[in-house]
């Protein structure tokens, strides 16, 4: 195990990473699905410039230049090559991309993004005894539903302006929670030990949820955890202390994997019961696990590099993973695969645009948004891998 010291700094550099604007030019209206407005809060898979706004400066550099948005031309503050599956989403329903909610002189007529890279869903203070200040996980689900209320305030003004806003709206509550954990597994806690956190970080995404449809949030989606252990970053973090048997024919770590699927178990039930007691509404939960594994089957066909789904496009080490916390994508010796299209992973840590479109058509137009709530115009179709 690494010491205390370099334990810090890759929380520190993983966590640099949370975040990665761009705007789009799709027209408003929302393409005949009934959906004028998004309304998102979450971390850095959903984050179109929140925490680059916020940093102090300084910090976060390597994000702010390329290659971070080189498939765009040029770095965006999203955390990726390119788009987010929050912005094929938002095309898809014939939206502009989300603008970040901290941005300045942005239109927010068809939505808000309120999500912040390194978000957690429990504030830090309540779970972690951290020494030293970090604002990049500062703004956890409880601040970001606090920003919406002022925003859907100030915006609408009156209670009854603000349900017939939401009544045409879609809110995505996460993906969050998943930062929760990378901090105590970031301190090499057991797993054992991590699974502790998973009951309070599922209270916390329902409660936000169930205060989003209480204030009139008709659509509503609660999207789940990654299976973690096939991420290039943890994959290359565990290289080491790992035996044959730790990981599945995917080549995926079994233990972290498993661990995020309890987490999803108990927040698909929980999601079930929020649905039950409000039957006027339509909530749904985004399984962003099995779309994701299905996404590594189907890799070939899906137009990736089938040998390269478990490294990183961008980073420095090559082997396997091509994973180097201590040279991660940015810092000096990383380098970035020549078309990040046939990759999976970015950074180690966060996909390519080509992995998130393809996770965003097989969950929004596929079967794994369960139930499936949304409408789209019959030229995307329908993907059920």
């Amino acid at each position: 195990m690494a010491s205390s010291a370099a334990a810090f700094l890759l929380v520190l550099s993983l966590l640099a990473l949370h975040l990665c604007c761009c705007h789009g030019k799709g027209s408003g209206g929302g393409g005949g699905s009934g959906v004028t407005a998004i309304y998102s809060l979450g971390d850095s898979i959903t984050d179109t410039g929140n925490l680059a706004k916020e940093a102090p400066p300084g910090m976060f550099e390597t994000i702010k230049h390329l290659p971070y948005g080189v498939t765009m031309g040029t770095p965006t503050g999203r955390c990726s090559d390119g788009l987010l599956m929050i912005d094929f989403l938002a095309k898809d329903l014939g939206l502009p991309f989300l603008n970040p909610y901290l941005g300045k002189n942005k239109s927010f007529d068809h939505g808000v993004n309120f999500a912040v890279a390194g978000a957690t869903a429990v504030d830090p203070a309540d779970q972690f005894n951290l020494t030293v200040p970090m604002p990049f996980a500062s703004n956890s689900l409880k601040v970001q539903l606090r920003w919406f209320k002022d925003f859907m305030k100030s915006s609408f003004g009156t209670d009854q302006e603000i349900r017939k806003r939401l009544r045409s709206s879609l809110v995505l509550v996460g993906e969050i929670g998943g930062n929760d954990y990378n901090y105590a597994f970031f301190e090499y806690k057991p797993v054992a030990e991590v699974e502790k956190l998973i009951p309070g970080v599922v209270k916390t995404i329902i409660d936000a949820a169930k205060e989003v449809l209480d204030m009139g949030a008709r659509r509503v989606i609660v999207p789940g955890n990654f299976p973690i252990g096939c991420v290039p970053g943890y994959l290359a973090m565990n290289a080491a202390s790992s035996e044959p048997a730790d990981y599945d024919a995917a080549g995926c770590l079994r233990e972290l994997n498993h661990f995020a699927a309890k987490h999803n178990a108990r927040l698909q039930r929980a999601v079930g019961e929020l649905q039950a007691a409000h039957p006027g509404a339509s909530v749904a939960y985004a399984d962003y696990y099995n779309s994701f594994l299905a996404l590594l089957r189907n890799a070939s066909s899906l137009g990736f590099d089938a040998a390269s789904t478990r490294k990183a496009c961008c980073g420095a080490g090559g082997g396997e993973y091509n994973f180097d916390w201590r040279r991660m994508c940015g810092f000096e010796g990383a380098t970035a695969c020549a078309d990040p299209s046939a990759y999976v992973s970015w950074d180690g840590i966060h996909m390519t645009q080509a992995a998130y479109r393809a996770m965003s058509r097989l969950i929004y137009h596929g079967k794994y948004l369960q139930p499936q709530i949304l409408s789209f115009p019959e030229k995307y179709g329908q993907t059920q891998t």
